[in-house]
């Protein structure tokens, strides 16, 4: 049985204050018995982020990983970096990350493979635009992405990782994906993860990471091969973040 994973994402967002506030209420409306949920930090808040959620069911992540191991590579941060400062989980190859900061699929089987090596568990962001899925182009753009990373690391890499499926015409445009449209996508994920590895493909864990919220996240998550949700900006109101959790 999979369980259930929600991830915040908080994004270029907060001040070290806010960043602060916003742990310590995340962690306030947890039981002891939780699991399963984490949030990803701004780099420079890791450190203050981990001194509150250490020891609690919260786990540390980070927004992005570099494509090298050390060096020369001013700006960069390294897995063994995250790694230090707590992270359990690293996004890879998020859509802001693919559209602004030009990300590519070999780039981001790099990251991932740095995750990996140093025990970061990356977080494959994987998703097609608006006009992608106007030209009917979302299955072949979910199979080059994924299989880039697949390329490079192997199939059962998979089994230590998180994927997220990241529909980029539902992202903050005012357009929705209903749950039967991403349990579509999700579903053609692991069909294809079990083709090359079926104990992989039923243990995976697959998120939705298209503007979940806690109106439509019981939805969602009722869904047979949704296992979770990344959120991104309802995971900067505790209340909003904790409730979609509870939907969990």
């Amino acid at each position: 049985m999979r369980q259930t994973l929600i991830m915040g994402n908080w994004k270029m967002n907060g001040t070290r204050a806010e960043s602060q506030a916003l742990a310590k209420a995340i962690v306030a409306g947890l039981d002891a018995g939780d699991q399963g949920i984490a949030v990803c930090v701004p780099f420079v808040y890791l450190s203050d982020v981990l001194s509150i959620i250490e020891s609690t069911p919260v786990a540390l992540g980070a927004q992005n990983v570099a494509d090298q191991e050390k060096g020369a590579y001013t700006g960069e941060i390294s897995a063994t970096m995250l790694k230090d400062c707590g992270c359990t989980y690293a996004l890879v190859g998020h859509s802001e990350r693919r559209t602004y900061y030009g990300d590519t699929d070999t780039s981001v089987a790099a990251r991932f493979c740095q995750a990996q090596k140093q025990g970061v568990t990356p977080v494959l962001c994987i998703g097609e635009t608006l006009e992608e899925r106007e030209q009917d182009k979302t299955f072949s753009v979910i199979d080059q992405q994924l299989n880039a990373v697949i390329d490079a690391a192997g199939v059962e890499a998979l089994a230590n990782a998180v994927i997220a499926y990241e529909p980029v015409w539902a992202i903050g445009t005012g357009k929705t994906a209903t749950a039967e449209q991403a349990q579509e996508v999700h579903q053609y994920i692991r069909e294809g993860l079990a083709k090359q590895n079926a104990d992989v493909a039923e243990n995976v864990q697959i998120l939705y990471g298209g503007s979940m919220k806690p109106e439509n996240a019981g939805e969602l998550l009722s869904m047979n091969d949704i296992d979770g949700g990344l959120i991104g900006g309802a995971s900067l109101d505790a209340e909003s973040f904790l409730s979609i959790y509870r939907s969990a």
